[in-house]
């Protein structure tokens, strides 16, 4: 299983690459909603399970919605920091939420949560792109070397729980190694970035934090839904969200917060 998780994730990075550095911005900018899109049609096996003609409907729902955020808001700096704003306000009730879990969620509620999950990590993603590839790159590191810190330390120390009515296998020591794991990136990336690390160290824990919050959300919905992953696009990985759940938090954030820092 990590043979397969690794090789999927060294192609996967392969093709981030390309998207990144090599192909038009355009094309850039239409694979991160593709992604998206993509992550609605899983979000939508919450709601409707294996009813596909109920899963477009929610995709066409959420790129209607990117398309109207496109037009009103993505140019408009004010709108889309309170877009952004009003995405970390969401992941702090989720936040709160969780520790009333396990309890029933309406549907209602599925399908909203999912647009304040999927718009606001469409728009971050898109204005970190079209800030610096660069920018971006390091946003999606921290979640990855969290997660990475995170895989391993729990795996070899983990005893303390994390929240074992969402996530069993997560524990409060992976949570510490993804941070520490993400101290030194910072550290690093202080000298890359010619940030203060001082502030970029703090900036990036807060990152790392609210990764596992929507980390955590996810899977509460998987486990409401009653299925293991949201998908099978990426062997030993997952689905889209599998794969996006933590950055669909982290990146909002990022992207509310990198000019404070003077990040550029």
């Amino acid at each position: 299983m990590l043979r397969q998780r690794i090789l999927t994730a060294v192609i996967a990075l392969a093709i981030l690459g390309v998207v990144l550095f090599v192909v038009p911005e355009i094309v850039a900018r239409v694979v991160i909603v593709a992604m998206l899109l993509a992550g609605a049609w899983e979000w939508g096996g919450f709601l409707f399970k294996d009813n596909s003609s109920s899963r477009l409907i929610y995709i066409a729902f959420i790129g209607a919605l990117i398309v109207l955020s496109f037009f009103y808001v993505v140019d408009e700096q004010p709108r889309l920091e309170w877009l952004f704003v009003a995405a970390i306000a969401w992941w702090l009730v989720a936040l709160i939420w969780m520790f009333f879990f396990p309890t029933p969620i309406p549907n209602a509620v599925i399908w909203v949560a999912g647009t304040f999950v999927l718009v606001p990590a469409w728009a971050a993603l898109d204005f970190l792109y079209t800030e610096s590839p660069r920018l971006l790159l390091f946003a999606l590191l921290i979640v990855w070397v969290a997660d990475i810190g995170a895989y391993f330390v729990g795996k070899g120390f983990g005893q303390v729980k994390l929240a074992p009515k969402i996530s069993p296998g997560k524990s409060w020591e992976g949570v510490l190694g993804g941070m520490t794991a993400v101290m030194l990136l910072a550290f690093v990336g202080s000298r890359f970035l010619e940030a203060d690390v001082s502030v970029l160290i703090p900036f990036c824990l807060a990152v790392t934090m609210l990764s596992v919050v929507g980390d955590l959300t996810v899977s509460m919905f998987k486990r409401n839904a009653a299925v293991k992953d949201s998908g099978s696009l990426f062997p030993g990985h997952g689905g889209v969200l599998d794969r996006i759940d933590s950055v669909t938090a982290a990146a909002p954030l990022f992207a509310l917060a990198f000019n404070w820092i003077g990040l550029r």
